[in-house]
């Protein structure tokens, strides 16, 4: 899961910091805010994108279902406009699970090194 989580601490965001969270060019996040409504950051007096922590679940969601589900840009669009709630439930549950995954798999590979 390229997507860095960390807390979040800040008020606003730079693009290259946003980008770098995701692991893609700042090209990428550009090419999303004009796919999606729900992504409008906030732009400073020199032009500069502002993220909000809002904007940023906004694109983990988005990251979600397009890089690691597969969906298409208009399939991912309907989905953030008819269903977004629900797609964010169920990627938080895989997250959830992937890190109950990885647990387990470390104790496994604990137990196979005591042997």
């Amino acid at each position: 899961m390229p997507y860095k989580e960390k807390e979040i601490e800040k008020q606003y965001y730079t693009i290259g910091e946003v980008a770098t969270m995701f692991d893609v060019a700042p090209s990428l996040i550009r090419f999303w805010e004009t796919e999606f409504e729900q992504i409008k950051p906030k732009k400073n007096k020199k032009g500069n994108r502002q993220y909000t922590p809002k904007d940023i679940e906004t694109l983990r969601t988005i990251y979600h279902l397009v890089k690691e589900r597969g969906y298409t840009i208009q399939g991912a669009r309907e989905v953030m406009k008819n269903k977004p709630v629900q797609a964010k439930d169920k990627m938080e549950i895989i997250e959830s699970l992937e890190k109950v995954k990885a647990f387990l798999l470390g104790i496994k590979e604990q137990l196979n090194t005591k042997d």
